[in-house]
């Protein structure tokens, strides 16, 4: 008995062993190749593994070979249009691998299912994003050089770790730096002392350009001392001191859970339903934007993100005309994403979700709480009193935002996707952060300085702009699509119009790219409208959405700026191409460093028909930034944004049936 026994356990022993084997040995197959169900799904961390030990494998690279970029290499559109879940699908990585010995930059493409290089080609005379270690390698050149460390012990600094170093893409070159083709970087310099909040301390008429390929300084300039304010610019609760009166509490709050759905990285919502990723150069992008009508699910967009922005400086200073920031092509925007808190960033009734991206060396790594989703109440969606029969029919709005913030050194960013139960889809940016500061002697404001306007004493807030282009591929019913320039017009008065109030739309197609490039009218309400090429709508006309811009402004720098030939897709606020697959970024693939006329300028010079074609929207809204001193030491949020909004879609008000409550 006891030995049968003793087999029993054995037996059970073995089961066990095996069974845990088993659970074990699946749990690393797993881990390694995590379950993708969807080709717009974001790369796991696995995959990032797997593509770059792939380029280790088939190319050999220097120890100091850096990956700017590492991102789901966008599948054919074509083929995402069609799949349906448990089908097949292609899985590939896109990266940018920069040598910084040899001043090369590559672009590889992995196809992490076979774990194969499928392509490789050197992309000549271009310059990647900024990466971490150079502004490690920027900061360790300035300070070790004996002319700066002069400049500053000429302005009273002798404790050089006091100086805080930021490294900023070097803009406009000169002709010596277009020749030589080295990747350069600019240095600006502050006072940090016992601050932490340094910004308000610049230390101005110094410049130092840094060759990151040689680890030298390129050039080094001392146009003379200017003074720096001495002040304490911290903001926290214990250095402002005595405070506001705060109001009274206010919860936000959804007893019986939120109305969105999240499944894997699908949003459903009122209608709405969308897929979306982390891009470590765009930021948040939108995917397969549907609207399901109560008959049929329709597309609305096929892909929607930021494509590039450019801030540039309007002092022409030599030390201040470089700085024309294009943040998502020369910083990453997205790799800038910051962690969010809820009840502070987003509403505490909201959700917050993780990103998986790749640092400079190809390592995944996990950012927590970056992509913000939740709900909020916005007023009135509709309302009407009836006098005949004394009722209020009103309805509540609701809102599902998507937002993510991005800190680019001083300044601060929220990008917010707005989804409206009306069948509106809004974007809107916000402003935030401490303005770019340039030190003066004046602590009284005077008329010398045109450029800029004191807002504190010893600190100018230079005159800039901000540009920012989005992309928005466009599938209104389907790809087949035309978009048309409407124009509202006053007409003459004569017999038809004796009194001469008439108003008149005139809608004009745009047919070619070289057509569509556009601005905005006042004069005419002027608007586009992405149409169906052939469908009808249930009263014969094509179903629409239109662009329903918000404020904006001109682009400044005038004809023949440095700035706006580089910057093309600013001095336009309307450009219209038809979808090509490689064509994503407004400022061009590389503008670090970039020629002119790329991105945009390019991409028209086919000049190809728009009528019934796949088409992409390209929308650029901008903000002229004149500083004042309510926006020191950190500016309030400044929003600016733009509406699509369904014109012929939908046969009525896609609200209307809503219920007259939330329960």
């Amino acid at each position: 008995m006891i030995k049968r026994l003793r087999q029993v356990f054995k037996i059970v022993i073995f089961i066990i062993v095996f069974i845990s084997f088993f659970i074990g040995f699946k749990g690393i197959l797993s881990a390694q190749h995590p379950s993708v169900s969807h080709p717009l799904a974001s790369l796991t961390a696995a995959e990032i593994t797997t593509a770059v030990a792939v380029i280790n494998q088939e190319k050999t690279l220097s120890e100091m070979a850096v990956f700017p970029l590492i991102t789901l290499q966008e599948p054919d559109k074509n083929k995402v249009l069609n799949f349906r879940a448990g089908q097949p699908f292609e899985r590939k990585a896109f990266l940018v691998v920069y040598e910084p010995s040899q001043n090369q930059t590559y672009e590889g493409v992995v196809d992490l299912k076979t774990q194969t290089l499928s392509s490789w080609k050197q992309i000549p005379n271009v310059q990647p994003a900024i990466v971490n270690s150079e502004y490690e390698l920027a900061n360790q050149v300035v300070k070790s050089d004996p002319r700066w460390q002069a400049a500053m012990q000429k302005r009273g600094i002798t404790d050089l770790d006091q100086v805080q170093i930021s490294c900023w893409s070097p803009g406009i070159l000169s002709k010596q730096e277009e020749r030589t083709g080295n990747r350069l970087c600019r240095s600006l310099f502050y006072y940090r002392g016992e601050r932490w909040n340094y910004y308000g301390s610049p230390i101005e008429g110094v410049s130092a350009t840094v060759n990151l390929n040689t680890g030298k300084l390129d050039s080094f300039m001392d146009s003379g001392v200017v003074p720096f304010s001495q002040e304490n610019w911290n903001y926290d609760v214990q250095s402002l001191g005595k405070l506001l009166s705060p109001p009274k509490l206010l919860k936000i709050l959804q007893p019986r859970g939120v109305s969105f759905r999240v499944n894997g990285n699908e949003i459903s919502w009122q209608g709405w339903q969308f897929r979306y990723l982390m891009h470590p150069r765009n930021g948040l992008v939108l995917y397969q934007v549907t609207y399901n009508d109560g008959e049929k699910v329709r597309p609305v967009l096929y892909r929607a993100s930021l494509s590039e922005m450019v801030v540039p400086y309007g002092d022409p200073d030599p030390n201040w005309a470089f700085r024309n920031a294009f943040d998502v092509g020369e910083y990453n925007f997205g790799a800038l994403v910051n962690k969010m808190e809820l009840g502070k960033d987003i509403p505490e009734n909201g959700k917050l979700m993780d990103a998986v991206l790749a640092n400079e060396k190809g390592e995944p790594y996990v950012m927590p709480g970056v992509i913000g989703i939740y709900e909020r109440d916005h007023g009135v969606l509709w309302k009407h009193y009836d006098y005949n029969t004394q009722r209020h029919h009103v309805r509540r709005s609701r809102e599902l935002v998507m937002t993510m913030t991005v800190a680019i050194d001083n300044y601060d960013y929220n990008l917010n996707w707005i989804f409206r139960q009306d069948g509106t889809l809004e974007v809107q940016n916000e402003l935030t952060g401490i303005v770019l500061a340039q030190g003066t002697a004046d602590q009284k404001q005077t008329e010398d300085n045109v450029y800029g306007q004191l807002i504190a004493k010893n600190i100018v807030g230079v005159n800039h702009q901000h540009f920012f282009n989005y992309r928005l591929d466009l599938d209104v019913d389907g790809q087949a699509n035309s978009v048309m320039e409407m124009n509202v017009n006053a007409l003459p008065m004569n017999k038809e119009n004796p009194l001469g109030n008439a108003i008149a739309l005139s809608t004009t197609p745009l047919a070619k790219e070289s057509a569509a490039v556009r601005d905005l009218e006042m004069q005419h309400s002027r608007g586009w409208m992405v149409v169906s090429a052939d469908k009808k709508n249930s009263l014969g006309a094509t179903p629409g959405y239109m662009l329903m811009p918000g404020s904006n402004t001109a682009f400044l720098p005038v004809e023949g700026a440095n700035i706006r030939q580089k910057a093309g897709f600013a001095t336009h606020h309307v450009w219209v191409t038809k979808y090509k697959p490689d064509e994503l970024y407004a400022g061009g693939d590389y503008p670090n460093q970039a020629q002119p006329g790329q991105g945009l300028p390019q991409y028209i010079a086919d000049d190809e028909s728009l009528l019934g074609k796949d088409v992409v929207l390209w929308y650029t809204m901008g903000v002229t930034h004149i500083p004042r001193p309510e926006d020191w030491p950190v500016m309030p949020v400044h929003r600016v944004g733009f509406k699509l909004v369904p014109r012929g879609f939908f046969s009525h008000n896609p609200a209307i049936n809503l219920p007259s409550s939330h329960s």
